[in-house]
This record gives structure tokens, sequence and C-alpha cells, in this order.
């Protein structure tokens, strides 16, 4: 899971399209909202996940004004306690935490408005120290649930939650593992009416992400028929280059159990996203392990996207249409958004200026959002803006599309959905960073 907070803190706004403009080239203006936080500096979302429902609800993690302690969880390092928080109709609501003062942070939000993500706990992980336990859990009318951690483990975290109340994530359980930075095997997991359930691996001890080395690019991702994505390895045997045993992309279903997805010839893939038609993107090793190519899934092919003329790419998003949005190297090894329809590969470009840019969704009417970097060497930490490409492009920098005088600089959009409702981060000048929406 990539995190967006780097030199920037991170923030979140949203902007609304009422009425999707016909010209080609024309671009609705946007009006931003202060979604605000919980008495301190900054709100978040997390990228490649859904944090944008279809009816524009907006799930995310904001700071209360309580300083953190010096014992807080895997992913709860910010100066100040956060807490999960679901935005609608013009409320912040405060979802809370487990039992105590404690961290949590939601990762998505189902059509139907549930929530899913983690909160540390009071325990302590005996296996990594002074550390608090990082448990699972789900919002659910207006109540947290703590969905546990697998059988003798400490660890586990929620990344995705359909309309049905069915959560997929990925945990630690109490075997021995050399290749987890706990010491034992991390799982993904279905958990359904209370029942937390290790979905296995392909043939090697570890499955899903959950932080640490081995980096793997992806998260556990799941669509409404309860389809889970991921990736798992295959074998205990060390690859030389890839430094790891092999890694395959999978997906989970009910009916057939885990389906090793393959690889495009390399030893190390993974499968970010899906939709609800089973169709699967993410990126595969070429052989030899020395570049990477986006893949796209479907009914027992996996099908190479290709690049935009140089060695790398991965596919990141993929809608309900099929159009998929990923990110590929040019002839001259820069970074450029892409969108793949129907076997094109259509480069983005960049912002005017801009060096490189990268996508992060796209809807089922083909816009897309992203973040584009001046930056010669695609470093997105320092002077990136929020991009949408419409229409046929060109992209256009979000910041001209809101208010002059806004207080905010957008820097990057994680999400939108088929109402052209839009979630990123943004920063005020400042420093501080405040979650934002648009009607």
């Amino acid at each position: 899971m990539r995190s967006r907070t780097s030199i920037l803190i991170t923030a979140l706004f949203a902007l609304t399209v009422p009425v999707f403009g016909t010209a080609a080239h024309k671009h609705h203006h946007y009006k931003l909202i202060d979604l605000g936080t919980f008495g301190g500096p900054a709100s978040s979302t997390t990228d490649e996940l859904q944090v944008l429902d279809h009816r524009g609800m907006v799930a995310g993690t904001a700071d209360t004004s309580v300083p953190n302690h010096a014992n807080s969880c895997l992913f709860c390092g910010s100066a100040f306690i956060a807490h999960a928080f679901l935005w609608s109709k013009g409320v912040l609501h405060e979802l809370g935490s487990l039992p105590g003062s404690n961290t949590s942070s939601a990762n998505w939000i189902s059509d139907s408005g549930l929530v899913a993500g983690f909160s540390e706990t009071e325990a302590i992980d005996p296996l990594l120290g002074n550390v608090r336990e990082m448990h699972g859990v789900l919002w659910k009318d207006g109540e947290i649930i703590d969905l546990g951690t697998l059988e003798g483990g400490y660890e586990s975290v929620a990344f995705a939650v359909n309309s049905h109340g069915q959560v997929a994530g990925a945990g630690f359980n109490a075997v021995p593992d050399p290749f987890s930075f706990t010491g034992t095997q991390q799982r993904t997991f279905l958990w359904e009416n209370g029942v937390m359930r290790d979905l296995g691996t392909l043939g090697g001890p570890d499955a899903g992400l959950l932080g640490g080395p081995p980096f793997f690019k992806g998260n556990v991702e799941m669509n409404e028929r309860g389809q889970v994505v991921a990736c798992s390895f295959t074998n205990s045997t060390i690859n030389p280059v890839t430094g790891t045993p092999t890694v395959d992309p999978f997906l989970w279903d009910k009916e057939q159990g885990m389906i090793d997805l393959g690889t495009l010839g390399g030893t190390s893939g993974c499968a970010i996203y899906l939709n609800n038609r089973g169709q699967v993107v993410g990126y595969s090793n070429m052989a030899g392990d020395l570049t990477a190519h986006p893949f796209l899934w479907e009914r027992g092919e996996i099908r190479d996207l290709g690049t935009l003329g140089g060695p790398s790419g991965f596919a990141n998003w993929i809608s309900e249409a099929g159009e998929v949005a990923g990110t590929a190297d040019n002839e001259g090894g820069q970074h450029h958004a892409f969108l793949w329809k129907n076997g094109i590969m259509t480069d983005l470009g960049t912002l005017p200026g801009d060096s490189c840019d990268q996508s992060q969704a796209v809807n089922s009417t083909g816009q897309m959002v992203g973040e584009s970097s001046p930056s010669p060497v695609c470093d997105f930490s320092t002077g990136a803006r929020a991009f949408l490409w419409e229409n046929g492009g060109p992209m256009v920098d979000l910041n001209t599309l809101v208010p002059s005088g806004s207080r905010l600089q957008l820097f990057g959009a994680v999400d939108i959905n088929n109402r052209g409702e839009i979630v990123g981060g943004g920063v005020l000048a400042n420093g501080d960073a405040h979650a934002l929406d648009s009607r």
C-alpha cells in the first residue's frame, strides 16, 4: 500500500460535476468544501482503494488534537491520534476506534455505506516489541466491529468491504516464516458473518500484503461478488534477481477457490484491482525479472497490455466498462498515465511543464484522475498537481478548475466515481491539510 504522506501533509478533497459537458476539451469548474478534521491538522485517504462511493460518500482518516503515544501501531505514525471518518451530505462523522486511546483508519467504503479499515488496540504485539496490535475493523450501523486476527496472530487489516458485508484483508497467523518481517506467515482473509477465513496461498507460505518486506505492490481487493485478488508466494525458493520466492497474482472465488492468474514470463506479479465482472488488472515481471508490464486477466487468460515504448508499467484500476488506468514508461523512460480501451493504450501526456504523471482511477465514462510532477526523475513528493483527463484530453490541472484564491494546492487525485466526483489530496500554505469536498 503506497502512502500519500510525503513531505506534504496529505489531505482530501472531492469535486462534483453535476452535468457533464459535451463539447470536446470543455471542463466544468468546481467548488471545494472543507470537510475539516477532528481538531488536528490533517486528513487523508488511501490510494488504489475505493474511498468514494456512487452516492458521493467519502471514507478517510483525520487527525484528532490528542498527541500520539510512543508505542503506536505499524501504520499509525502520525504525530496525532487519528480516527476514521465517513463524510456524507455535508457532515463529517467520526467513526471512532476500538476501546482506548487508539488510532483508526478507513481504507474502503462500499456502495451501501459500509466502511472497512483498521484500529489499534491497547494490547502490545509480542513479536514486534513495544508496538500496539492492529486489528481489521468494520464500521456498520454506527458501530465498530473487531474482525480479530488469524489463529494465533496479532495483526490484521481490512482493505475492502462489499455491500453484502463481506470483508477482505490481510493478517498474520502463528506459523513461523523466514520471509515475513513479523516472523510468522501473512495471509489474505475473507471475513463474513463473524468468521475470519484464511484463503490460503498458491503453494508458498505467504499471501497478501501488510507492509514490510517482501515489498509487493498491491493491496487486497474485493468486488460485489465476493471475489478477492492479491498476490501469493508459489514456493519457498529464492529467485536470484528478485530476492524473494516466486510471487503470482491470484483471484479467489468461492466456487473455484484460489486461482493462479500466472505471469508474463517473470517470477513476480501482483493483482491490484478488479471490477464486478471479474476482470483483474495488475502487473507482472517479464522474463528475466528486469522489467514489468501491466496485465489484464479475464476468463482464464492473462493479457500483456504493453507500455508506452519504455521498459515497464503497471495497471492499477479497471472500470465496470472494462477501461484500464495505469502508468507506463515512455521511450525516454518517464512515467506517463495511460488509458487502455478496446486494445488501444492512450498516452495521457502530462500537464504543461511537467515530466511525469501517474494514474489513480478511471470511471465508467472514461474520466481519469491522478497526479502530475515536474520532477525529471518522476518524484511525486514535491510540486505535484492533481489532474483530470476526459473527452479525449488534453489533461487539465484541477487547480485551474477551482475558484481562484483557493487555500489548497491540489497535488493528487485518488478516486473518481461515475458521477464525476473526485477524491484526492491538497496542502495549505502553512503545511496543514484539510479534507475537502464539493457539491
